[in-house]
């Protein structure tokens, strides 16, 4: 007998939703209303300036400080359950490794603190930077102490990855190679990779979805092809003047004016604005944003918590 699946199925919740969520310090508010969901599986860029509210962000997911407004979930969670806390890897800037102990200690206590690691992916990260097991942490340079930290987390195997601007020292070529690999366990192993970083030149190919964040609020997040097909970039004869917005069709979002012409970076209301106009890079749209605070944000529908958060 052939049975039938449930139309009540529990939909999959979202690896990250946050509503309303906020963050006061003294000197002012790191984080402020943000609202946003991130679902599952994906793979995440987090950016904006520094200063913009990325690390407090994550910091709120990864459950190390608490909200003064709102509420964050990992996959319906609280962050500092137990259910949460096992089910994420946690990588901070400060990568916080023991300088005494070796490197094949490191890994030997990941082994033991973590029921699911996975010694030989912690291995290959470590062995593809040339780096000696027998080595001790704090001889290491900056980049070397990297990858050990990132193979800490790729060893644990979790549902879930913060990895808070982790790529800073790497020099170019390791950064790419070290997110092709991110690339490939989350595409192995169905996780969702969460990586904050201000190298926007580097986000084109790996990440599929993109989280915004400007004066501690979301000013984009969703799906990037979604994005980038709300958006153009018009370019107009300087000596014709600019182009007049028609509300009708588009916003402006940012206006450029060079020695002989004139770009600017519209959202779509509804059909592309005739000739003299191609889509944006993922690096175009995300300086124009950043360049234009004042513009309205936007988030598509996968990324969008109720229906009166935000305009679109």
């Amino acid at each position: 007998m052939t049975v039938s699946p449930s139309v009540h199925q529990v939909p999959t919740p979202p690896a990250v939703e946050a509503r309303a969520l906020g963050k006061r310090y003294r000197r002012g508010w790191a984080l402020h209303a943000a609202s946003f969901r991130l679902p599952a599986g994906r793979m995440c860029a987090l950016v904006g300036p520094n200063g913009a509210g990325k690390t407090t962000l994550l910091s709120l997911a990864g459950g190390l400080i608490e909200p003064t407004t709102g509420t964050i979930r990992l996959s319906g969670e609280e962050p500092d359950s137990v259910r949460a806390r096992q089910s994420t890897a946690f990588l901070s800037q400060r990568k916080a490794l023991y300088p005494r102990f070796r490197v094949r200690e490191i890994l030997r206590m990941g082994q033991e603190l973590n029921p699911t690691w996975d010694q030989e992916t912690a291995e290959a990260v470590v062995e593809a930077g040339a780096i000696p097991m027998n080595a001790r942490v704090g001889t290491l340079s900056g980049g070397q102490s990297t990858r050990v930290a990132f193979a800490l987390a790729l060893g644990k195997r979790r549902p879930l990855m913060l990895l808070d601007e982790p790529m800073a020292d790497l020099d170019p070529l390791v950064r790419h190679q070290m997110t092709r690999l991110l690339k490939a366990e989350a595409v192995r192993h169905g996780c969702t990779v969460v990586m904050s970083s201000h190298l926007v030149s580097e986000l084109m190919n790996a990440w599929d979805y993109v989280v915004l964040v400007n004066n501690g609020t979301v000013r984009l997040a969703g799906e990037v092809d979604l994005l980038l097909a709300r958006h153009r970039l018009l370019t107009t004869s300087a000596t014709n003047g600019a182009r007049p917005p028609d509300p009708d069709l588009y916003e402006v979002i940012e206006t450029a004016a060079g020695d002989e012409q004139i770009t600017s970076l519209v959202r779509l209301h509804h059909t592309p604005p005739g000739s003299g106009h191609r889509a944006p890079t993922l690096e175009e749209l995300v300086l124009g944003y950043l360049r234009s605070p004042d513009a309205s944000p936007l988030l598509t529908a996968s990324a969008r918590i109720g229906t009166r958060e935000v305009r679109t």
